[in-house]
């Protein structure tokens, strides 16, 4: 009973033992590869026949927000004579 114990331990000490040597050799593979893509990919549909069914949807929502009213905090002024009579009146 106790030889079995201890190769249990011992065989599952190795197979743990083993897992970070597998990842480092993986790397080492994947490491020295150069991946090259195309610049452009051409896909053909000449020579096919593409079937099918235009589905609408049933319904549509439209949502528009609505613009904020606020108070404004500074008057606009539209008429400006009664400030440019104060000017004239200053210069003389």
């Amino acid at each position: 009973m106790y030889k079995m114990r201890y190769l249990f331990w011992i065989g599952l000490f190795l197979s743990i033992a083993h897992i970070p040597f597998a990842n480092a050799a993986e790397e080492d593979e994947t490491s020295n590869r150069k991946i090259v893509y195309r610049m452009k990919t051409e896909i053909d549909f000449e020579g096919l026949e593409v079937e099918g069914e235009i589905v609408k949807p049933s319904s549509a929502l439209i949502l528009e927000r609505k613009k904020s009213a606020f108070n404004p905090l500074v008057k606009i002024r539209t008429d400006w004579v009664d400030l440019i009579d104060e000017s004239i009146d200053e210069a003389k």
